[in-house]
């Protein structure tokens, strides 16, 4: 195994290509794909090949690890590389940087695309049952548990995780909910990620970008503009310029 998948070598970086690569830390190899070093964001083109984030280890790598905080990508991974210990493959398929939260909403409309023009993951998504007194728009997924309340719109590009509650006249487009968020009658939730144990208050409008950590609770008839709000925080006022919620 090690052998087929690192050419001998003790453990290999799946890399993707991209088109600037001055904004990430990319990868050197040799013709044969062996690593020989990393270069953070350089300014003189080097190598278009970044790593994505995925990697097939040999269990010796572990004990390189030493017990202590360590970053595998800045200590133990340069060490490999100058020994020669190291592959690189690249990734096959799309690949996106997902690390800014309006990237991540970029990144799930993509997949829930994906999920439509599939013909063996279609049926993940959600469509309206005879019966419900709510509307469904294109490319949702809903976790089984959710409830959803009369009225309501939802789509297009919305997931809803487990155990979330959907009140009256709620209107949810290019979304994510985690698990356990709550909105109630007549809220609006555009472009925003919702994190964990959440709650959105009757008549409130979360827009433009505005992620709320977890256990976040926004009061009702609030304006919250791209605010980026930190865990356990009660929002009774707007918010409508952007800004950072402590």
């Amino acid at each position: 195994y090690q052998r087929r998948v690192h050419g001998g070598r003790e453990g290999t970086i799946m890399a993707t290509k991209v088109a600037d690569p001055s904004k990430y830390g990319v990868i050197v190899a040799t013709p044969d794909d062996t690593i020989l070093e990393f270069v953070e964001k350089p300014q003189v083109y080097v190598s278009n090949r970044i790593n994505a984030g995925i990697y097939i280890m040999n269990p010796s790598v572990l004990k390189r690890i030493k017990i202590e905080p360590t970053s595998i990508e800045k200590v133990v991974f340069p060490a490999m590389a100058a020994e020669k210990e190291l592959k690189v493959l690249d990734l096959r398929g799309h690949w996106m940087d997902i690390g800014q939260p309006k990237d991540y909403l970029v990144g799930l409309t993509l997949f829930l695309t994906s999920l439509a023009n599939s013909s063996t993951r279609k049926c993940e998504l959600a469509t309206n049952k005879q019966g419900d007194d709510f509307t469904i728009l294109n490319n949702v997924i809903i976790a089984p548990n959710v409830k959803i309340g009369k009225g309501s719109v939802i789509g297009p590009n919305v997931s809803i995780a487990e155990d979330c509650v959907i009140g009256e006249g709620v209107r949810l487009q290019s979304c994510a909910l985690f698990r356990n968020v709550k909105i109630d009658n007549n809220a609006w939730v555009n472009k925003s990620i919702l994190g964990w144990d959440c709650e959105v208050g009757k008549w409130t409008r979360v827009d433009n970008v505005t992620v709320f950590g977890e256990d976040v609770r926004a009061k009702s008839e609030i304006y919250l503009n791209g605010a980026l709000v930190l865990p356990h925080k009660t929002l009774g006022e707007s918010s409508d310029t952007p800004a950072i919620i402590m």
